[in-house]
């Protein structure tokens, strides 16, 4: 493969991601400037290349553009939030990194890649706004915000009831929560439920994902803008701010930059929130209750998650059971589901058989009861308006079958099970350490680490040694 090619290649590849990329030569200099750009921008791609961009945008200066801010000091800039209206007159909200672009220890350019996040800053601020204002027309209801209640929450496993009963009792309580559980355990029912049960009930319950948005939108997001901390922002309040007297929701902490962690841990210690660019204090009264889908103690050993915050937060601490610890709600629950999609799909299935019955009880729900409920989900389109046959399964189930996986009800197969959990438990309650987990079950260290292996435990359970 000649040059040419590869440089042809690799503008095709530059061509089809979904960022918008922007490089120039060591004069400022247009070399390259995708489509995402251009739809950026509202221009086309040939007004651009081979111009200077002081040329192309007028409205920039050697000290406003980044890429010849770039270009005069060799350093890189990361995350930037930039705000405009482009030539077609569309408002648009990018997130940018413009680097250098170094040769032989010579600089012979810069390179700008831009995510545009106006859609999503547009929901965002648009739902922000809307629970703003129902809140100040106290117009927010339960089916609105948080419309669980501990009763909505099934199960008669009789740890999963103990902790129902705890959160029933730290409803009644200001301090914050740390709900820990895996994905699909129903970490936000829980956290509603303890809401409404709350004296806060009567106020705004927000929740946010903090996964996947980039720190400067989140940050916003959460703290509000004051007009002219950043190009076209506006004063705005943010969640915490729309949340007064009431509760808000974190989840996926370990997802959000720890650096934003730290502006969440000062509003915990003094009530005060400092909107982005604002020097002026605000005091808010808000109940924060965070969740994760990774342990605490893990997170924090991997520098996902502040020490100091994890302490702040772990007033109370809840960590909700997977689906595979707590087996005797599987039958409960899905006859819970087969009710729901009777009458959300206008069926009249009467139960489940046995055989299908027992294939489900012995799968180990790594997606919890959301996977659980969405097997119930395929298997009612699959019925004829009889009991769920072992045939309307998913595939997987199928194969999970008696014949495949012999007797349910062998003993070694039971206590492998019990084994497995006494494991499962003594890791979590030591911290994941698992030499004094070995210490608690009595067993020696190099015993707990081949059964952690045989009985394939997860792996960040056996994260710290």
């Amino acid at each position: 493969m000649n040059d040419v090619t590869k440089e042809k290649m690799f503008q095709r590849i530059l061509e089809t991601i979904d960022e918008g990329i922007h490089a120039v030569d060591a004069t400022g200099r247009t070399i390259f400037y995708n489509s995402k750009a251009a739809a950026h921008d509202g221009l086309d791609p040939k007004e651009v290349i081979g111009k200077h961009i002081l040329e192309v945008f007028p409205s920039l200066t050697p000290k406003t553009s980044t890429l010849i801010s770039v270009i005069n000091s060799k350093n890189p800039i990361y995350d930037l939030q930039q705000s405009y209206v482009n030539m077609n007159g569309e408002k648009i909200e990018t997130v940018n990194s413009t680097l250098p672009i170094i040769n032989d220890q010579k600089l012979i350019g810069a390179v700008e890649v831009a995510k545009d996040y106006s859609k999503i800053k547009r929901l965002s601020e648009k739902l922000v706004d809307l629970q703003a204002n129902m809140s100040n027309q106290n117009i927010i209801h339960k089916t609105e915000s948080a419309s669980y209640e501990f009763k909505d929450i099934l199960t008669i496993n009789r740890l999963f009831l103990k902790t129902i009963q705890l959160g029933e009792k730290i409803a009644q309580y200001e301090s914050n929560v740390l709900v820990y559980g895996e994905t699909g355990t129903g970490k936000e029912l829980y956290v509603q439920a303890i809401h409404n049960r709350s004296r806060r009930s009567a106020h705004s319950f927000i929740a946010q994902n903090c996964a996947a948005i980039p720190e400067n939108l989140l940050e916003s997001l959460l703290f509000g803008s004051s007009k002219g901390s950043y190009t076209g922002a506006v004063e705005r309040a943010g969640l915490f701010e729309v949340a007064n007297h009431g509760t808000l929701f974190l989840d996926e902490l370990q997802s959000m930059p720890v650096s934003l962690q730290a502006k969440i841990l000062r509003v915990i210690e003094d009530g005060v929130v400092r909107r982005v660019g604002d020097l002026k204090g605000r005091k808010v009264d808000v109940r924060l209750i965070a969740a994760m889908n990774e342990p605490p103690e893990v997170c924090v050993k991997k520098g996902l998650l502040r020490e100091d915050l994890f302490y702040r937060l772990n007033v109370f601490s809840i960590n909700l059971l997977p689906l595979r610890k707590r087996k005797d709600d599987i039958d409960v629950l899905i006859k819970h589901f087969i009710g729901h999609y009777n009458s959300l799909f206008n069926k009249e299935v009467a139960g489940i058989q046995q055989d299908a019955l027992e294939s489900l009880q012995r799968y180990d729900w790594p997606g919890n009861v959301r996977e659980l409920k969405h097997a119930i989900e395929y298997s009612m389109n699959m019925s004829e308006d009889n009991d769920i046959e072992l045939s309307h399964l998913p595939p997987k189930f199928q194969k999970n079958s008696v014949s495949g996986r012999g007797n349910p009800f062998s003993l070694p197969q039971k206590i492998q099970e019990i084994e497995k959990n006494f494991i499962e438990d003594a890791l979590q309650k030591n911290q994941f350490n698992v030499l004094k987990a070995a210490q608690t079950l009595n067993i020696p260290r190099q015993t707990l680490q081949y059964k952690i292996k045989k009985l394939k435990i997860a792996e960040n359970s056996a994260a710290r040694k």
